[in-house]
């Protein structure tokens, strides 16, 4: 719910008050002498009502099923003891104090350790129960904007890769649309990008996509609604944002980063494998030609400067490690098999 809407049902909320505190005075004046004094006491009430609001601001559904569990605990914990005979001989004003003591102790105890447990602690009160949600997706998977964009989390779900439900946030949505509809030529475009691959990733039988309608407006930026959105529903953050993982990592939030994904997956060549490459250029020393694979990795072919723009095999040679990344080197075979080719 939106600040704004919140605030609509709260003025709502105090107009019924301070009318019913009127109307109250006006049929009860023996209980209220004045229509106004009753208008006071209905706004008052509702301004009482709204500041409990606020306390309870971050106290979810959950938080009070558990609170009242261990209350409903407590109660009958305290009127075993209360119906035990050990206060028998005590006068009734006693009685009563000590009636009172009991069920605020153990009720208030009751709900404290409720609230402290986990689901998993409630197996110890009823065994062999499990309180599992019948209807929770059992993976879920919040996108993020750069993600989206980048478009091989297409290329995963179609090679099967990805097992679970995609969630698209709205403000995500809201935040490619905004990019699509810039000024600047190559936001538009990447927004454009984005779009695409969102229609395709909804288009996919591999994969399920909702869209999640939660908000917050209360945080500044994406981001940080992005941490609490899949802190909030227990998902996992796809992103290709190395600031924003480190934070989901600080923040306890699960996540997958694509672009580390992808130099884990990308091929290892050592000496002696074989794959094709296109020349595109021709290399410092006499008769070498250039080629780069799709990480943008430098594979020198020796005896290959007639060949540019021209796909050819080669068999690699040597790999160099070197302070901007790694050199292959390799050289031309002119047999023709059936090997890779890491370039387009």
């Amino acid at each position: 719910m939106s600040p704004y809407s919140l605030w609509v049902v709260r003025i709502i909320l105090l107009s019924l008050c301070t009318c019913c505190g009127y109307a109250i005075s006006q049929v009860q004046p023996d209980m209220i002498e004045k229509g106004f004094y009753g208008m006071v006491i209905g706004f008052g009430l509702g301004w009482l009502l709204i500041a409990i609001d606020e306390m309870l601001k971050g106290f979810s559904l959950r938080a009070f099923s558990a609170a009242t569990f261990g209350l409903l605990l407590g109660t009958i914990f305290a009127w075993l003891i209360d119906n035990s005979q050990l206060f028998i001989f005590a006068d009734s004003s006693t009685r009563w104090l000590i009636r009172l003591g009991l069920f605020l102790s153990f009720g208030y105890i009751g709900m404290v350790l409720a609230l402290r447990s986990n689901k998993e602690d409630f197996s110890l009160i009823i065994p062999f129960v499990k309180f599992v949600s019948q209807n929770k997706p059992q993976n879920l998977i919040v996108l993020d904007t750069s993600v989206i964009i980048d478009g091989r989390i297409n290329d995963l779900v179609e090679a099967g890769f990805v097992d679970g439900t995609l969630v698209i946030p709205r403000f995500v949505l809201k935040e490619l649309h905004k990019i699509a509809d810039s000024n600047d030529p190559v936001k538009r475009t990447r927004g454009q990008r984005g779009l695409e691959m969102l229609n395709k990733l909804q288009k996919s039988r591999n994969v399920e996509v909702k869209i999640h309608e939660a908000d917050f407006y209360d945080e500044p930026d994406v981001d940080t609604k992005l941490i609490h959105l899949a802190k909030n529903i227990g998902a996992k953050l796809y992103t290709n944002d190395v600031n924003l993982g480190r934070i989901a990592e600080l923040q306890g939030v699960p996540f997958v980063n694509i672009r580390q994904l992808a130099q884990v997956l990308k091929p290892v060549l050592i000496p002696g494998d074989m794959f094709m490459i296109k020349i595109v250029r021709e290399g410092k020393e006499p008769g070498q030609g250039v080629g780069y694979l799709n990480d943008g990795t430098m594979v020198v072919v020796e005896n290959a400067s007639a060949y540019i723009g021209q796909q050819v095999h080669v068999t690699v040679t040597n790999v160099i490690q070197t302070g901007a990344g790694v050199i292959i080197f390799a050289q031309m075979e002119n047999y023709n098999v059936d090997i890779p080719s890491y370039n387009k």
